[in-house]
């Protein structure tokens, strides 16, 4: 297959922060809302997601079960978004702006996943 750089970017994207759930685990439990369950088992699973679904990215027989996914986690990771917003603690230390600012980028990201099906 012969896909364009910008797509082989969004895949790395994808595989490299799954990665970083199993390699930093913190930096996403202090992220993670309380209302949620099992924090660190939530941290794993969305992590082995975006692995998956990154690699499933690069076959065509998976690639649109692999975006409709990433789709449907983005969306579910608009939860961690709201909730950083919510207090200065919950935030960890990442600036309003910035936080405001990955709202929009969630959906731009939604739409750079939808652009290749």
């Amino acid at each position: 297959m012969d896909y364009p750089w910008h797509f082989l970017l969004m895949t790395g994207i994808y595989i490299i922060a799954g990665i970083f759930h199993f390699i930093k685990p913190t930096a996403y439990l202090r992220i993670m809302p309380r209302y949620l369950p099992q924090h660190k088992r939530l941290v794993y699973l969305s992590g082995a997601a975006e692995l998956v679904l990154g690699i499933a990215l690069l076959f065509e027989e998976t690639k649109a079960f692999a975006i409709y996914g990433i789709i449907l986690m983005l969306l579910i990771f608009l939860l961690v978004h709201f909730y950083m917003l919510s207090s200065k603690k919950a935030g960890a230390g990442v600036p309003v702006w910035a936080l405001i600012l990955r709202l929009p980028l969630q959906f731009v990201l939604i739409w750079w996943a939808y652009f290749y099906l």
